[in-house]
């Protein structure tokens, strides 16, 4: 479970780039609220070298429903290479647990 937590983070910082384009602000605007120049936020978008309080910071502003729905969407999209198990056979599974 740690590691998928580990992983989903991985992926917001990489894909922040696209989640700030899918939140409709400006860098400038997003730099200031943020208390940095707008230099220092190009940079870190361009190299995603974020610290967590900043990627924190960043998401509470630019959260919105376009934002969350990219998200989602990169995310299943990583996931459509692993393996699933069907509702019938998860079931199947739980009930030898009695």
């Amino acid at each position: 479970m740690l590691s998928e937590i580990a992983k989903s983070y991985k992926t917001l910082v990489h894909l922040l780039p696209e989640l700030i384009e899918a939140s409709g602000y400006r860098n400038d605007f997003l730099s200031k609220k943020m208390g940095i120049t707008p230099a220092t936020f190009s940079a870190k978008k361009l190299r995603g070298n974020w610290s967590v309080d900043e990627v924190v910071s960043l998401i509470a502003l630019i959260e919105n429903e376009d934002v969350e729905e990219r998200l989602m969407l990169e995310l299943l999209r990583g996931q459509k290479d692993e393996e699933y198990v069907s509702a019938t056979d998860f079931r199947k599974e739980i009930a030898k647990w009695k």
